[in-house]
């Protein structure tokens, strides 16, 4: 005997019995009865709806003891690499004492303020010295703006008013 499920409830809809019904897309949908037609219609989500087999799935009702209780897998811990250091510098620096780690922490800051202010001294140098030979051709009437520079041609002065 051929039985169809309900398209809304998911109830089994047997030989004689229910209603069809056929969309514009020539999709087809069958019914039970007049209620889960009306529901469906409603576009009611059958997830939300008590005695749908769809709630009764989602909201874990009806299933029998004998199902035992889904193991949780435990999670593995695994230590990597990470990119610039091989795991065997990263246990040793584990390892390694907090004050020479202090230290080697100290050194590294000082190293990279070295360098900074290195850094910095050069580029005050470097302006210094942009600036003094822009002072000088200033002063012998050359080039006296960045569109000078460049080979823009200078303002025409109004002789008449």
């Amino acid at each position: 005997m051929r039985t169809y499920d309900d398209t809304f409830s998911a109830t089994k809809i047997y030989p004689g019995k229910g209603k069809l019904y056929v969309r514009g897309d020539s999709k087809i949908f069958r019914f039970q009865n007049g209620k889960t037609e009306s529901l469906f219609l409603q576009r009611k989500n059958p997830r939300r709806i008590a005695w749908t087999m769809l709630y009764r799935r989602q909201h874990k009702k009806g299933i029998s003891e004998e199902v035992a209780k889904k193991r949780t897998r435990r999670t593995v811990k695994h230590q990597r690499a990470v990119v610039g250091a091989s795991l065997d510098v990263i246990k040793e620096r584990r390892t390694q004492r907090p004050e020479t780690r202090a230290a080697a922490r100290q050194a590294a800051i000082k190293e990279g303020k070295d360098k900074k202010a290195a850094a910095e001294s050069k580029k005050k140098a470097e302006k210094a010295k942009t600036a003094a030979s822009a002072a000088r051709g200033q002063a012998r009437g050359g080039i006296a703006s960045k569109q000078g520079a460049k080979g823009a041609q200078s303002k025409v002065q109004a002789n008449t008013r």
